[in-house]
């Protein structure tokens, strides 16, 4: 039976984190923004208290997209989603298993911050946060790591939130797991990064010696097939086995317009090395739009949807449009993954052929990084898109010492090559053997006196102003 908690506090720090290069994705571009940390303090029946940790990216317009918002605003949503999530939790004061938190959460959680404007996806963002840290402690006190403790079923997962899976497929699944021992990274091609000559897609520099590319879509078919035409050229040059996939971020405004983007693919022979080469495309259409339309024939491409996974029946809704997969993220919950991967694993024992994807969003070094990670190799994701290593610089604005401590820890992860630690890439791949660590991925906890508490979020008429 999984062991009971209750929770005794949470506590939100951020730290600034400043882009080493701009990263444009959509429609919008980031130089810098903040990096949440979550501190959690639980009581483990039997067991005694213990402390846990989380960290994440408060990303602008990727969770809230609507054009009449600022980037300031939509991450004022995440901090209102935080703050509204860990109201729910406290309030919740008896012993319960860690998914019995999250399930009796996240009803009222979305409600809530519907009643205050704040979209699904942004509201899913705090008890995301939650519970990863939750987890952590609850790991801790039962002295175990992560890929045990989930293949027992520690945090109490079943069926509630998915009608659609019995308890036991959940068990099953998880009992079965065999977490990999390495994961290759999927280096991101920004729509702002360099093409060609140095510094571009083909130079080992900036692209860590990776074997499969995630190439930034603009909307536009006719530049995103000229782009695509450039950049194949580029990794062509590269001499070695590579795959592609595609993410359009919301951008195509419809089925006609990624209809002409896939023709080019299937007639231009400029696009045969991307063509030929492409596993997926990921969130063509807005995720609104998504719901709205089936693929039909588009479907035998291979599509998956990251903004549109918003709710614990998104990926059933998105089968039945003719979508293949799913990202997994763990800013948008880790529990929701795992049920997700559990979904693929059923429908593929029948014939068919889902799949859940490693999808890099808010992922820094230390804690973001290394639970993401180690929740993609959990449930079998063979390579995740890893864009912070290379759009920040290493621990960026940690403290020399808490870096540094994350690097004697973790060696198989970090290094430092004479210009300050890195996330440390061996031909291509991360290495997850340090991530066996008691707790959640990690052996070392951030500084937190070397954080600031959370900001406030800015009353609606501050927004304005």
């Amino acid at each position: 039976m999984a062991p009971r908690l209750k929770l005794r506090d949470i506590t939100f720090f951020e730290r600034p984190v400043q882009f080493a290069r701009p990263f444009r994705f959509g429609a919008i571009t980031i130089n810098a923004t903040p990096q949440l940390f979550v501190r959690v303090e639980i009581e483990v029946e039997g067991r005694g208290v213990a402390v846990g940790a989380s960290a994440e990216l408060l990303v602008p317009k990727w969770f809230d997209k609507r054009p009449e918002l600022s980037p300031a605003q939509t991450v004022d949503g995440l901090r209102r989603s935080l703050e509204i999530a860990r109201g729910l939790y406290v309030a919740r004061t008896g012993f319960q298993t860690a998914f019995d938190l999250h399930a009796s959460c996240i009803g009222a959680q979305i409600a809530t911050c519907a009643k205050k404007n704040i979209p699904a996806l942004a509201a899913a963002y705090g008890p995301a946060e939650i519970d990863k840290a939750i987890l952590d402690a609850l790991l801790r006190a039962a002295e175990t790591n992560f890929f045990d403790g989930m293949a027992g079923n520690i945090a109490g997962i079943d069926a509630r939130l998915s009608p659609d899976l019995k308890d036991m497929d959940l068990t099953t699944f998880l009992t079965d797991r065999k977490p990999l021992p390495r994961v290759a990274i999927r280096h991101t091609v920004g729509l702002d990064d360099t093409v060609e000559g140095e510094g571009s897609v083909a130079d080992a520099h900036e692209n860590a010696g990776a074997n499969y590319f995630k190439l930034k879509l603009s909307g536009d078919p006719a530049a995103d097939a000229a782009r695509l035409v450039r950049i194949g050229k580029e990794l062509d040059a590269l001499g070695r086995d590579y795959r592609v996939t595609l993410d359009a971020n919301e951008q195509y405004a419809d089925l006609a317009a990624l209809q002409a983007l896939m023709d080019r693919l299937d007639r231009d022979s400029a696009l045969r090395p991307i063509a030929s080469r492409l596993l997926y495309v990921e969130q063509p259409m807005p995720r609104d739009i998504t719901r709205q339309s089936p693929l039909g024939s588009l479907a035998a491409r291979g599509f998956i949807i990251d903004e549109a996974d918003d709710s614990y029946d998104a990926f059933p809704a998105a089968r039945a449009l003719g979508y293949r997969g799913i990202s997994s993220k763990s800013c948008k919950g880790l529990y929701k993954s795992i049920v997700n991967a559990t979904r693929a694993a059923k429908w593929n024992a029948g014939g068919e052929a889902f799949f859940v994807t490693g999808e890099d969003l808010t992922c820094q070094a230390g804690l973001a990084v290394q639970q993401d990670l180690a929740l993609g190799a959990f449930i079998g994701v063979t390579h995740a898109e890893r864009n912070g290593h290379h759009y920040v610089d290493g621990f960026g604005e940690t403290p020399a010492t808490e870096a540094a401590a994350f690097a004697a820890a973790h060696p198989d992860l970090y290094a430092d090559a004479g210009q300050g630690i890195r996330l440390k890439i061996h031909n291509g791949d991360l290495l997850t053997g340090s991530l066996h660590a008691t707790g959640f991925a990690t052996s070392v906890h951030p500084d937190w006196s070397a954080l600031r508490p959370l900001e406030l979020p800015r009353s609606p008429r501050e927004q304005l102003a």
